[in-house]
């Protein structure tokens, strides 16, 4: 009787490695790209199949919206790629989502859109009508009901098995709303738990996941929010958890807004910041790509984020 081994030779390893390297100059494997070609730079040319990547951020960060603007263009940018998208959805409702996207292309506000006091216009809802009807074409589902780690797992297996060889970005919106099993002490069981789970299905399926975390609350300590200070940086040990999700995570990211901070000279280089909407985007590790740290501007109104040029640094004296 023949039993599987369970270990192989190195040359499987190297056999991979080489086919991968191979069907990346050929452009056979492909990443999918975002509309950043600084954020595609620092990840390898863009988010890599099998791999995880964590963005974290305070409220009103900008995290959400970078997630959003990815799956939204995604399907633009990849004419070529066929996938699902498959969105753990636990901190709005589907149709908040929508109209972000609303809003993206019209250029109107939410407040715009929805509010009994403001005129919509018919071309505007006829806009958003058309764009209805091309979005719903691609292949994005959306699971709205708050899970445990292990009715993930069970929903992702269900999915898979039904969408059998087709490749799916998973997203998760966001990691502490995942629910506590009876049998966790704490959050942080949940995220080592959650680590495992998001490690074995990449390997399993023909996946990615993007997922959404907090940063501590330690972020917001006065000490760290003086001018020029290296404490301003977001830092590994600031994601929340990070011990769990840091093993885990092929991308770490995290975000700064530092003007919620009131700072207006950020870091030790002293980058000049001029208004509410800069982002600075923190690589904090990059498995496959460069640690780095970028500069970005939101346009919260339009629920998007453009790249920016990195900012004059205040003049030493």
């Amino acid at each position: 009787m023949n039993e599987k081994k369970p270990w192989d030779g190195q040359y499987t390893a190297f056999n991979e490695a080489l086919k991968y390297m191979l069907d990346r100059q050929s452009g056979k494997e492909k990443s999918i790209q975002t509309p950043w070609p600084k954020f595609n730079d620092a990840v390898t040319d863009g988010l890599e199949w099998n791999t995880l990547t964590v963005i974290g951020g305070r409220p009103g960060s900008g995290k959400t919206l970078i997630k959003d603007q990815i799956i939204r263009e995604s399907f633009v940018r990849n004419p070529e790629e066929k996938y699902r998208v498959l969105e753990f959805q636990f901190e709005m409702v589907g149709r908040t989502s929508a109209l972000r996207e609303f809003s993206s292309i019209t250029g109107k506000t939410y407040k715009e859109l929805c509010s009994a006091g403001s005129v919509l216009d018919p071309t505007t809802f006829t806009r958003c009508h058309e764009y209805s009807k091309e979005r719903i074409k691609y292949p994005v589902d959306i699971v709205s009901t708050p899970m445990t780690v292990n009715q993930m797992r069970e929903t992702v297996d269900k999915y898979m098995e039904e969408h059998k060889g087709q490749k799916t970005i998973i997203t998760l919106d966001h990691s502490i709303l995942v629910k506590r099993a009876p049998y966790q002490n704490n959050r942080l069981d949940m995220l080592f738990e959650l680590g495992e789970f998001f490690t074995q299905t990449k390997r399993e399926y023909p996946c990615m996941f993007i997922c959404l975390s907090q940063l501590n609350r330690n972020i917001d300590n006065p000490d760290r929010a003086i001018d020029g200070k290296y404490g301003n940086y977001v830092l590994e040990s600031d994601i929340f958890g990070s011990d769990a999700m840091l093993q885990h995570a092929d991308t770490l990211i995290g975000i700064n807004r530092p003007a919620k901070q009131k700072i207006k000279f950020y870091g030790p280089d002293r980058y000049i910041i001029q208004d509410d909407k800069t982002l600075v985007l923190h690589f904090l590790k990059a498995r496959n790509g460069d640690t780095r740290m970028s500069f970005f501007k939101a346009a919260f109104e339009k629920m998007e984020i453009h790249e920016m040029d990195t900012p004059p640094q205040q003049e030493r004296r």
